[in-house]
């Protein structure tokens, strides 16, 4: 089983039980098309759309989460676009997110040239007290 997402935005001059009983006949049908609802958040409540839709410039917002075969999608497509309540839809899949980068191995490499960078040093010193007489002699 597919994990999907609904969001679908219904039409404010529905009364607050007709918006119940939409809510609840699509979380029935998810149900009998063999889909599990983790989770239904009606949390967003009314707003403002972007722009007007059938003339409607507000909406109720719906997000369900939910598990179900790969046939219920189109299966809940085409039954929120017959409901004329309905003004928007969406369904999306999720995609778990899976790491397949594997950690850097450690290079010997890397360790070696740290002390050849500390056998430099003592070169460096002497070239700059040889090029300090040089310039005391102009």
């Amino acid at each position: 089983m597919n994990r999907y997402e609904l969001i679908y935005i219904i039409d404010t001059g529905l009364e607050e039980a007709a918006r119940k009983e939409l809510i609840e006949k699509v979380s029935a049908l998810i149900a009998n098309n063999g889909g599990e609802i983790e989770k239904v958040d009606e949390t967003w409540g009314k707003r403002r759309l972007a722009y007007a839709i059938d003339y409607k410039t507000e909406g109720w917002y719906v997000l369900v989460t939910f598990k179900a075969p790969a046939e219920l999608p189109r299966e809940l497509e085409r039954n929120l676009q017959i409901n004329e309540n309905v003004l928007r839809y969406l369904v999306v899949k999720l995609v778990e997110k899976r790491s397949n980068v594997k950690p850097r191995p450690v290079r010997p490499a890397a360790e070696e040239a740290a002390p050849a960078v500390e056998d430099a040093a003592p070169a460096v010193e002497a070239a700059a007290e040889e090029a300090a007489p040089a310039a005391d002699a102009e």
